[in-house]
């Protein structure tokens, strides 16, 4: 396994908290986020992050031809609401359409990224140990 890649539309909420929790959880497994319309990293990721002590130093937003493809092995979608980016072909692909927490009412919105903090928590360390057997 050489890479994982978290992908949605703008990079700014679900990709990059999959991005630091993977890494966090298997440093051993390259981890990368990115967006077909990237934008901005939301100031909602770092706070949950912080929370659980989790470094999220290095976020960024980044253009999916940003990433070195060629070092991915799994790509992961996490778009519920709007159009997904399109796959390369050729590369393990998994969906979790994981609700937008930015799109929440804002005096929902922490709530709502903590949700989504606590469903990769809950669904990334399987997979990563799946990934390095």
């Amino acid at each position: 396994m050489s890479g994982i890649l978290f992908l949605c539309v703008a990079n700014s909420a679900r990709s990059q908290l999959a991005e630091a929790i993977s890494r966090e959880l298997d440093p051993e497994i390259e981890a990368w986020s990115a967006g077909s319309e990237p934008s901005h990293v939301r100031p909602q990721v770092r706070r949950v992050l912080d929370e659980v002590n989790i470094d999220p130093r290095g976020l960024r937003s980044k253009s999916m031809f940003e990433v070195p493809m060629d070092e991915i092995d799994l790509i992961i979608t996490l778009c519920r609401e709007e159009q997904c980016p399109i796959i390369p072909a050729k590369k393990q692909h998994m969906h979790w359409p994981l609700p937008d927490p930015a799109s929440a009412p804002d005096d929902e919105m922490d709530e709502a990224f903590r949700a989504t903090r606590d469903e990769l928590l809950r669904r990334l360390p399987p997979l990563l140990k799946e990934l390095k057997q």
